[in-house]
């Protein structure tokens, strides 16, 4: 079973822009994957722009997905954290983020936040993801 999306006509479209106001996840086991960064694996320094940082937190996310054998379409619920929530550094996530969707279309939700884990990190984004049976 996949999850129903909904963009109820009482609230914003939030379709048209990549992501869904509900996400109904059938019963069976969830996933909770930690909030991921611009780390690598291999110890490789952060890079210093938002869309590079981005580029790795969706590598991160990938393997997260590959781990649990799912997709895209199985993320429930995404939330990002952004140290310098604007609409331009919504829009570099956002254009990097939903090619990796696939056209899923998760609820999602960004927080702006004061710091991360360590000072150069600029986006943290965690998902709840529905696992494949």
């Amino acid at each position: 079973m996949s999850i129903t999306r909904m963009n109820p006509h009482a609230l914003p479209d939030a379709g048209r822009v990549g992501y869904s106001q509900i996400s109904i996840a059938p019963a069976g086991p969830l996933a909770f994957v930690s909030g991921q960064v611009a780390w690598r694996r291999n110890g490789e320094p952060v890079p210093p722009t938002l869309g590079e940082q981005t580029q790795i937190v969706i590598e991160n996310l990938r393997a997260a997905l590959d781990a649990l054998g799912a997709g895209p379409h199985d993320i429930a619920m995404l939330r990002a954290y952004l140290t310098d929530l604007r609409p331009e550094t919504q829009e570099t996530v956002m254009a990097l983020l939903l090619p990796f969707l696939n056209g899923a279309q998760p609820s999602i939700t960004g927080v702006g936040v004061a710091a991360l884990a360590t000072p150069e990190l600029q986006l943290e984004i965690e998902m709840t993801v529905r696992v494949p049976g």
